[in-house]
């Protein structure tokens, strides 16, 4: 009696075929999904950065503005342009660690805030930037006003990098990425009410309302000109849309202006 040995049967060229074209399917699959979670991984990063200048930003600003002190020439600029890049220029009381030792006779500083573009990398990059001047130029300024330069009014002017005076440190940008920053001043009324503040020469407004809007990583790597960051690139779109525009960031609060009465 004999015993007939099994026949393994093989695989057939279509199987193969077949088990092949899952295989390739699979690895797509893996390969999509590993794109996917990177693309959420940039947006998640984008977002923190974004969230961490706007924060730090808006604590500088408060503590700047709540010790705010009104002068006839405090400057709040509206702008103008589509994506409006306002200006704040206004005398501020400073702890004296804010200040550099050799300039510091008193609490009395001045504070601007202004949009530039900055070139880096050979490409233009919106900042906020933000301008500081110790005690020293403040009472300089105030003790000088009403007899000629320098005037209080040339406190707030932008200070570039480098600075044409020793005497005044530049600028420094304290948000990068910025399409747009408002600060809106507002009062209130004899009924409480908010309403906005008309420029006068005696009486600061109570708060602004301040709006800050940055332009997310994959947005502003494609923002290389000025006239991209005012408006010229597709992807930026209208203002009126920028809530709805998945690339951009938008930070709003309201910010007490400290002392408005006249120094």
């Amino acid at each position: 009696m004999s015993l007939k040995s099994p026949n393994p049967r093989g695989f057939t060229l279509i199987e193969l075929m077949l088990s092949m074209a899952i295989g390739t399917i699979v690895l797509l699959l893996a390969a999509t999904m590993l794109g996917t979670s990177g693309d959420g991984y940039e947006r998640i990063g984008g977002n923190v950065t974004a969230e961490r200048e706007a924060r730090a930003l808006i604590a500088q600003l408060t503590s700047d503005l709540g010790t705010g002190y009104f002068h006839k020439n405090t400057v709040m600029e509206k702008s103008s342009l589509s994506w409006p890049t306002d200006r704040l220029g206004f005398l501020s009381l400073q702890p004296p660690e804010a200040q550099t030792d050799g300039n510091r006779i008193g609490d009395l500083c001045a504070v601007n805030y202004s949009v530039q573009d900055l070139t880096i990398n050979n490409k233009k990059v919106r900042c906020l930037m933000r301008g500081f001047r110790d005690s020293s130029a403040a009472f300089t300024a105030v003790r000088t006003d009403t007899t000629g330069s320098p005037t209080i009014a040339k406190l707030f002017d932008p200070v570039p990098d480098p600075s044409p005076d020793p005497l005044l440190a530049p600028d420094e940008p304290v948000a990068f990425d910025v399409v747009s920053f408002t600060a809106r001043p507002r009062s209130r009324n004899s009924a409480g009410k908010w309403i906005d503040w008309v420029k006068n020469d005696t009486i600061g407004p109570d708060a602004l309302d301040v709006s800050l809007v940055i332009a997310r990583r994959e947005l502003a790597g494609k923002l290389k000109t000025t006239a991209e960051w005012n408006g010229g690139n597709s992807q930026l779109g209208p203002p009126a849309n920028a809530d709805r525009n998945k690339y951009l960031e938008i930070y709003k609060t309201t910010i007490r202006f400290g002392n408005n009465a006249k120094p």
